[in-house]
C-alpha cells in the first residue's frame, strides 16, 4: 500500500508540473506574438504615416469657440474671427453681419460651410493657408445623436475655424503666422469692439428638458451717456475715483507682482437717487469696459455663480446691485424657510414631496458662495475685472462681504453739497453764478435733497423756463424740505411708515 500511494503522488506532481509547463508555454507563445504584433503594427503605422502624408500632404489646426466644456469663450476664435473679418471676408461669398463701434458700419464674418485662402508669410514667399468656418450640433445626452432643431428654435452650435497648411510650412505656420493672426486680431477687436450691457437669465433657462446647454448671459448695446464729466460729485472726490480706476487699468504688472488677481473692488453706498448707478456708467465709459449686470435671484446655486463668473470676459465691471435686498445672506433665509415647513407639517400637509410638485426654482446662493465668488480660487479666472455692490444701507452688509481685499474701495454716494449743486447748474442751466447762490447754499446745508432731486429742479421744463425760474423754484422746494424738517417729517419717516406696512 505504501509502494501504491509513493507512485499515486508522484504522478499528481508529474500531472500537476505538466500542467504548468504546457500553461507557461501558451503564455509565452501569446507574449511573443502580442510583441511581434506590436512591432508590426508600429512598423506598419509608421509607413501608413507615410503613405498618408504622401497622399494628403495638408495638416490642420482646429480652433474651438468654447474650452473647458463650454465654460468659457476661447480667445483664440475670437481673435481669429476678427482677423479673418478684416483680412479675408472680402473673397467669401456668404458673410455674417453684426453691429460695430461705429453705428453706421458692421461687422461681416464667414457663414459655416465657407473657405477662404490667405497668405502666410509676409514677404510674398508664396505660402498659402486655407481657413475653414463650420460647426456641429450639440451631442445629446440620452444617446440619441444630435440636435439640429428643437422646441421651436434652433439650438446653439458648436462653433469652429479650421486651418489647412502643407506639412513642410509647419514652422512657419505654428511659429509666425499664428501669432501674427492673433496681434492683428487683438487689434482688429479693439478698432470694432462693441461694449455691451449684459444681464443673466434665470439659471433654469440654462437647460432645456433635454439637458442642452445654453449661454448664461443676454446683452443689449451697452449705450449709457454718462461719463465723469456730466457726473454730480464732489471735484476732488471724483479726480480720486479716476485716478484709482487708471492705476488698476494700467496695473497688469504690478497684480502679477504683488501675486494677486487682477481685479477690484469697489461698494457704492448712500441713500437712493445719489447717483450709483449713474457712478457705474461713467466707471464704464471710462474704462471702455462692458457691464454684467447680476440678479442674484435668479441664480440658482453657487456653482451657477461660479459658471456666471467664469462666462464674463476681461475688461468688464460686474454688478450686484442692492446687494442687501437681492438675497438674505445672513442665515434669516434659512430660518424663515424651515419655519415655514414646521407650519406646514403642523396642517398635515409634509411628507415626501408629491410627483407633480414644481421644481424648486429658489435661490441657494449662500454668503460662503458670493464670498468665494469675490475673494476665491475662482476669482483669479480672467484679469482686468472690477466688482461693484451698491447698497442703500451699506450697515445691514455682513462685515466679511465688504472688507479690504473684497470691496477694496468704499465710494459713499451722499446729498447734494453745494460742489456738486454749482457743478449742475452749470451743466444744466449754463450758469457759473447767481443771485441765488447764497440761499441755495445756505438751505442744502440745513437739509438733505439727493443729486436727482437737485437736477430735477434744475431741468427746464418749458419754452418759458430759464436760469432764474429752475433756481427760484429749487429754493422753493428746498424751503419746503427744510419746513418739513422743523416739523419732524422727512424722507426717512415715510421710509419708516412703508417698512412698517410691508412688515404687517
Amino acid at each position: 500500500m505504501e509502494a501504491t500511494s509513493s507512485v499515486l503522488n508522484g504522478l499528481n506532481s508529474g500531472v500537476v508540473l505538466s500542467l504548468i509547463a504546457v500553461l507557461w508555454t501558451v503564455v509565452w507563445q501569446n507574449l511573443q506574438r502580442l510583441q511581434l504584433q506590436t512591432l508590426v503594427g508600429r512598423h506598419m503605422n509608421r509607413h501608413a504615416r507615410r503613405l498618408a502624408a504622401l497622399v494628403d500632404p495638408y495638416l490642420s489646426v482646429t480652433i474651438h469657440e468654447y474650452e473647458g466644456g463650454r465654460m468659457k469663450r476661447n480667445e483664440a476664435f475670437e481673435e481669429v474671427k476678427a482677423y479673418l473679418s478684416a483680412s479675408c471676408a472680402r473673397d467669401v461669398r456668404h458673410l455674417r453681419a453684426e453691429g460695430a463701434k461705429d453705428a453706421d458700419k458692421l461687422v461681416l464674418s464667414m457663414v459655416d460651410g465657407e473657405e477662404v485662402a490667405d497668405a502666410a508669410s509676409d514677404d510674398g514667399g508664396g505660402v498659402t493657408v486655407w481657413w475653414w468656418a463650420a460647426s456641429t450640433p450639440p451631442p445629446r445626452n440620452d444617446g440619441g445623436g444630435y440636435y439640429g432643431w428643437g422646441g421651436g428654435r434652433e439650438q446653439e452650435n458648436r462653433r469652429y475655424y479650421r486651418l489647412f497648411f502643407l506639412d513642410r510650412h509647419r514652422d512657419l505656420v505654428i511659429n509666425t503666422y499664428l501669432p501674427r493672426v492673433r496681434r492683428q486680431g487683438r487689434a482688429v477687436m479693439v478698432q470694432n469692439r462693441q461694449r455691451k450691457l449684459f444681464t443673466n437669465i434665470s439659471t433654469h433657462q440654462w437647460s432645456d428638458v433635454d439637458g442642452l446647454v445654453r449661454s448664461a448671459w443676454s446683452h443689449v448695446v451697452f449705450e449709457h451717456p454718462k461719463t465723469f464729466d456730466t457726473l454730480a460729485m464732489d471735484p476732488a472726490k471724483k479726480k480720486e475715483i479716476m485716478d484709482d480706476l487708471t492705476m488698476f487699468k494700467n496695473g497688469k504688472e504690478y497684480y502679477a507682482r504683488v501675486g494677486k488677481a487682477w481685479k477690484r473692488g469697489y461698494l457704492l453706498h448712500g441713500p437712493p437717487g445719489t447717483g450709483k448707478s449713474a457712478m457705474i456708467a461713467a466707471m464704464a465709459n471710462y474704462l471702455d469696459y462692458d457691464i454684467y449686470d447680476i440678479e442674484l435671484t435668479s441664480v440658482h446655486s453657487n456653482t451657477d455663480l461660479r459658471k456666471l463668473f467664469i462666462e464674463t470676459t476681461s475688461k468688464s465691471i460686474i454688478v450686484i446691485e442692492d446687494i442687501d435686498c437681492s438675497l438674505d445672506l445672513t442665515g434669516a433665509r434659512k430660518k424663515k424657510k424651515e419655519a415655514a415647513d414646521d407650519d406646514s407639517n403642523k396642517d398635515g400637509a409634509g411628507g415626501p414631496p408629491k410627483p407633480d410638485m414644481k421644481k424648486d426654482t429658489s435661490s441657494k446662493v449662500t454668503l460662503s458662495g458670493l464670498l468665494n465668488f469675490i475673494d476665491g480660487l475662482w476669482s483669479a479666472c480672467g484679469g482686468e475685472r472690477l466688482i461693484v455692490f451698491t447698497t442703500n444701507h451699506v450697515e445691514k452688509l455682513d462685515p466679511a462681504l465688504i472688507r479690504r481685499g473684497r470691496m477694496d474701495k468704499h465710494i459713499e454716494m451722499s446729498y447734494c453739497c453745494f460742489e456738486a449743486f454749482k457743478f449742475l447748474a452749470k451743466t444744466y442751466l449754463e450758469v457759473d453764478s447767481h443771485h441765488l447762490f447764497p440761499a441755495v447754499e445756505e438751505l442744502l446745508s440745513e437739509v438733505d435733497m439727493t443729486p436727482a432731486d437737485v437736477a430735477e429742479n434744475l431741468t427746464p421744463k418749458s419754452l418759458d423756463d430759464n436760469a432764474d425760474t429752475c433756481l427760484a423754484g429749487l429754493v422753493k422746494e428746498l424751503e419746503k424740505a427744510k419746513e418739513d424738517k422743523a416739523n419732524g417729517r422727512n424722507d426717512q419717516d415715510e421710509d419708516d411708515d412703508a417698512q412698517v406696512a410691508e412688515d404687517k
